[in-house]
């Protein structure tokens, strides 16, 4: 498949570029073409500009992001790697979504402003890697899983309601022994595996 790998932490040394980097061998190792769009080092400008909001009702102006557009459009599977902060996306990474999650290439609007048509037809997997400081139960029992609603209840869903999501966080990230880290690792590559090549 093609592959479209999406991370969001500013830091090299970080756990999740180790972890992108995991996501990306074990890819490739199953013979899936992949793609790293890594946001930060390609200093993704995450404010949706005033062309880009003026033109969102008529025709968007996808011009400087085109590449980005380009990639989304041809995924077959994304693997979005990033901290969840204040149990949210980084900024970096909503401007991802807010400029390239685009009409007219993720989804239409309707005539009416009804509700909208996907895009996304090519799109059938999504894995999603995330570091959370907090313990596991604040996320799910307190918050119940904030980024995990959004994501498939307003973004995968109504752009490609054929694309099958898939979650795995990281709790207690500031304090995490080598062995976690292995066994998350673990984790991550027993889910690509079932994806087809």
């Amino acid at each position: 498949m093609k592959c479209l790998v999406v991370k969001a932490h500013p830091l090299d040394e970080s756990l999740c570029s180790s972890l992108t980097e995991h996501v990306v061998e074990v890819l490739e190792r199953a013979g899936h073409s992949v793609e790293l769009e890594d946001l930060y080092a390609q200093a993704f400008e995450p404010a949706l500009t005033a062309a880009e909001r003026r033109s969102y009702y008529i025709r968007y102006d996808a011009e400087r992001v085109s590449a980005e557009t380009e990639r989304l459009q041809s995924a077959e599977a994304i693997v979005l790697v990033f901290p969840t902060w204040w149990f949210g996306f980084p900024a970096i990474l909503k401007g991802w979504f807010d400029r390239v999650w685009a009409p007219g290439i993720a989804y239409d609007h309707a005539d009416d402003l009804g509700p909208i048509a996907p895009r996304l037809d090519r799109l059938k997997h999504m894995l999603v890697v995330t570091s959370l400081g907090s313990p596991w139960w604040v996320d799910r029992l307190v918050l119940w899983q904030p980024v995990k609603r959004v994501l498939k209840t307003a973004i995968v869903r109504t752009c490609a309601p054929g694309c099958r999501l898939r979650m795995l966080s990281i709790y207690g990230s500031e304090s995490l022994s080598a062995e976690r880290v292995t066994r998350f690792k673990t984790q991550i590559e027993r889910t690509l595996r079932h994806w087809p090549c």
